[in-house]
């Protein structure tokens, strides 16, 4: 990945920041996208990971708008060059049974999830195709393999990210692209340890090896799909889940 270009939505968040900072480790140069209203809280991880030893770039973007994607790829490949390495990791949660479910929950998920990979990836496609190079990797969950009482909205969006990647991945073979998913379980981010202990505690002993999983392992597994070794691994799902969902 040596002085490749990647670009990481979701990028300063707790797997997002694995993941930049695993694909850092591989020599690549670095974009790690943000929601516009958090450019306070950007500029402190930048800060943060350049005491590190990361010298990464952050760019604003809102993965829901087509216009603001356009501008993000745009500064990303007038800063650091044509982008190499995509990886779609940008998803929020709005829980709750479907039952229950208003129609701005249901888009807010779908749009961020799911839409979000088809506004960033038509940014980079074109330029991939034309360069004979690109790498894709997109963020999926393993409540998307599954489905999970609660998720309607999560669990559809996530799912439909394994369509799309299987598409892709047979339009880009040809061209020198691959694509592929990871479907991440329970993972120790801020956002699955801010849940109660008493149910982070039933969430563990669903898993087979007894432990959450961590950002690291995540960014490890983009790292190898990302790199220019992987050139034969299209199309394929990684579940990464500690055994709580096998098929």
């Amino acid at each position: 990945m040596q002085n490749r270009v990647a670009l990481v939505t979701g990028g300063i968040g707790g797997i997002g920041t694995a993941v930049c900072i695993e694909l850092a480790k591989g020599g690549a140069k670095v974009a790690a996208n943000y929601y516009p209203a958090e450019a306070e809280k950007a500029q402190e991880w930048q800060t943060k990971m350049k005491s590190e030893g990361y010298d990464m770039m952050v760019v604003p973007g809102d993965v829901t708008d087509t216009e603001s994607c356009k501008a993000m790829v745009a500064q990303v490949e007038s800063e650091l060059g044509s982008i190499d390495i995509l990886v779609n990791n940008a998803g929020i949660t709005r829980d709750c049974t479907f039952k229950k479910m208003s129609a701005e929950q249901w888009n807010a998920v779908i749009d961020t999830n799911l839409n979000s990979v088809y506004n960033v990836t038509i940014e980079v496609w074109n330029g991939m195709l034309e360069r004979g190079y690109g790498r894709i990797v997109n963020i999926s969950s393993v409540n998307g393999q599954k489905g999970q009482f609660g998720q309607a909205n999560y669990s559809a969006a996530k799912a439909g990210i394994y369509g799309i990647t299987k598409a892709l991945a047979q339009e880009g073979a040809a061209k020198g692209i691959t694509v592929n998913s990871i479907s991440p379980g329970y993972i120790g981010t801020e956002m699955v340890m801010a849940i109660p202990e008493n149910v982070r505690e039933k969430i563990v002993a669903q898993i087979p090896v007894g432990r959450l999983g961590q950002p690291s392992e995540i960014g490890r597994a983009v790292a190898f799909l990302a790199a220019e070794e992987g050139g034969f691994i299209t199309g394929s799902n990684l579940a990464i889940n500690g055994g709580q969902h096998m098929f």
